[in-house]
């Protein structure tokens, strides 16, 4: 006999898709509250604590023209960078001696490990870019590495990174 009231398990064990799905985080709904650093403006868009992110970190940053990097890495983070407007010079190695630059709708993929340093390669307009990383903590080992680079017009801390470096 079918009994038209007891329901289907399978029905049952669904998840809610409505509520625990897809999440769609609207240009106008980026946080910008959080760590912010002089010559930037970095703004929050997936986390943990947004959208309940477990495994990346996502969002925006607009560089100032002229800013750069000091030499560093993320440890084990695997970084994704897509250049929206502006130009980026990344320098990378032991010694900081492999260079090349970045323009609009190019993405720059920076794995585990790499020592590198990020500057912003126009003096007249600032980097817009979107960043995303394989981990919730913004990792930042900080090196002593000289960078073959001449020094900014005004000295920055840490334009592209939120956190102080971990050691």
């Amino acid at each position: 006999m079918n009994d038209s009231r007891s329901s289907d398990p399978a029905k049952d064990k669904m998840p809610d898709w409505k509520n625990h799905g897809l999440r769609i985080i609207r240009s106008g709904e980026l946080d910008t509250n959080t760590a912010q650093t002089p010559g930037m403006t970095r703004a929050e868009a997936i986390s943990h604590a947004r959208v309940g992110a477990q495994k990346l970190w996502a969002g925006t940053v607009v560089v100032h023209p002229n800013a750069k990097t000091g030499p560093h890495h993320h440890g084990e983070l695997e970084t994704v960078i897509y250049v929206v407007r502006g130009r980026a010079r990344f320098r990378w190695g032991n010694h900081l001696e492999f260079v090349d630059e970045a323009g609009p709708g190019d993405f720059v993929y920076v794995p585990p490990y790499v020592p590198h340093q990020e500057l912003n390669a126009r003096k007249d307009e600032p980097v817009e870019a979107v960043i995303v990383r394989s981990g919730q903590e913004p990792v930042v080992v900080n090196l002593d590495i000289p960078s073959p680079e001449d020094a900014a017009d005004s000295p920055q801390d840490d334009p592209f990174h939120s956190a102080p470096a971990k050691r």
